[in-house]
């Protein structure tokens, strides 16, 4: 097993570890803000959003995928290997709440 897969799976298991209440405490809200503030410039995060880049999915496509369900997306934010998107070294409640805030995205 390559350290990329190890490092996805060990984020994953630490995310199934946490205390339940912590789930529930995540908050779209604060997610919203956070990807305002560093996802906006390349996703649409938001419908009245005006511009984003073309060859990134929006917030509503990520949210909807059956790719992404709330723990791989929150392995994925926690460590982008193998992508062109930065990592943020989000803390673990920031990356919950923006997972909130994704899911939101897909109604």
């Amino acid at each position: 097993m390559g350290r990329g897969r190890r490092a996805c799976l060990s984020v994953v298991a630490a995310l199934l570890m946490a205390p339940a209440g912590e789930a529930a405490a995540a908050d779209s809200a604060k997610g919203q803000r956070t990807a305002e503030r560093w996802c906006a410039e390349c996703h649409v995060v938001a419908s009245g959003q005006r511009r984003a880049s073309d060859a990134v999915p929006t917030f509503a496509q990520i949210g909807r995928s059956e790719r992404f369900t709330e723990a791989t997306l929150a392995a994925f934010l926690a460590n982008p290997h193998h992508s062109r998107m930065p990592n943020l070294s989000l803390t673990r409640s920031e990356i919950a709440d923006l997972v909130a805030y994704i899911k939101r995205q897909a109604r």
